[in-house]
């Protein structure tokens, strides 16, 4: 007979975790891992990585939670190794090999398709994605062996740096728009050189300006006290480190977080992060236009509280 389960007892976190995401763990898998670890209320993700994936996935705790979207829009920057001359049906070394083909390419080669795929590009998302249609996983119907019509997408490749490592491997290193598709790049690349490829490793090294030497594994948290897990969270502000900053005395801080504008001498800025000044503490989202402060995502007087220091919070 198994033992009945433990209940792990929930607490309010609030903040982000930078986490260096494993091998064959879901976006998913790893965030309730990590929540459980930190016995936290509430979580969320800023964007997938595929299981096959590695590198920076910040989870958001909290009150982070709400300010999340704007990570899902950054930019990304990836590394992954190309294997020329074999094509798979999934455009990873997970699928079964559909074609190959004989590589033949020189640095001219290298420099013509580098230019042809940096900048506005358009890519058609591959069936095996997390993309949903009609409430269903491209990857469910591409499992049944059923292929989906799917629309083409704008996107940037903002860098991108192509190096032959092998006769037929291909490091690539670019850094990309929100909703690139890094594994259909690869397949790209490889049908612009005439020989077909497939990824065979891919990692996220950067999202926004949160970078994978921030990040911490799994393992490492798990051998963390609970102290320890606690400290390594990042404060929910530091996903609007590139907003304009504006502080509000007490006063126009309390009716700020009630909803109501406040007027100042400020500057038009479409991204400010609101701040109070006694305690001070994040108070919110907000743009400025024609002088006045208008709010956007706020945090509730009780995420405030739980997020001042101790020394604070105590009355």
């Amino acid at each position: 007979m198994n033992a009945p389960r433990t209940r792990v007892p929930r607490r309010p976190v609030h903040g982000v975790l930078l986490l260096d995401k494993p091998l064959g763990l879901s976006s998913n898998q790893a965030l309730q891992k990590a929540k459980w670890l930190l016995r936290a209320e509430k979580a969320g993700h800023t964007g997938t990585l595929d299981p096959l994936a590695t590198g920076v996935l910040p989870l958001c705790f909290g009150s982070a939670t709400k300010f999340s979207q704007l990570h899902l829009d950054a930019d990304k920057t990836y590394e992954a190794i190309a294997r020329l001359g074999v094509k798979t049906a999934t455009g990873d070394a997970e699928g079964e090999v559909i074609s190959e083909r004989p590589v033949a390419l020189d640095a001219d080669d290298l420099a013509r398709v580098r230019a042809r795929f940096t900048g506005p590009i358009r890519q058609l998302p591959p069936m095996h994605s997390a993309l949903k249609k009609d409430g269903k996983p491209l990857y469910e119907y591409a499992r049944e062996g059923i292929e989906v019509e799917r629309a083409v997408r704008d996107v940037v490749i903002h860098s991108l740096a192509l190096e032959r490592i092998s006769d037929n491997e291909l490091r690539i290193v670019a850094r990309v728009s929100k909703g690139t598709y890094i594994r259909t790049l690869g397949e790209d690349i490889g049908e612009a050189l005439g020989c077909g490829a497939h990824l065979s490793f891919l990692r996220r090294t950067a999202t926004g300006d949160f970078e994978a030497a921030q990040c911490v594994t799994l393992e490492a948290l798990e051998a963390m006290t609970e102290d320890e897990r606690l400290a390594a969270l990042l404060p929910a502000e530091a996903l609007v480190a590139n907003h304009t900053r504006v502080t509000l005395g007490m006063e126009d801080a309390g009716r700020f977080l009630s909803g109501l504008r406040r007027r100042g001498d400020w500057a038009d800025a479409d991204a400010v992060a609101v701040f109070g000044r006694d305690p001070e503490a994040f108070l919110g989202t907000a743009h400025v236009k024609a002088g006045e402060l208008i709010p956007g995502r706020l945090l509730s007087p009780i995420e405030i509280q739980q997020t001042l220091p101790l020394t604070e919070a105590t009355p």
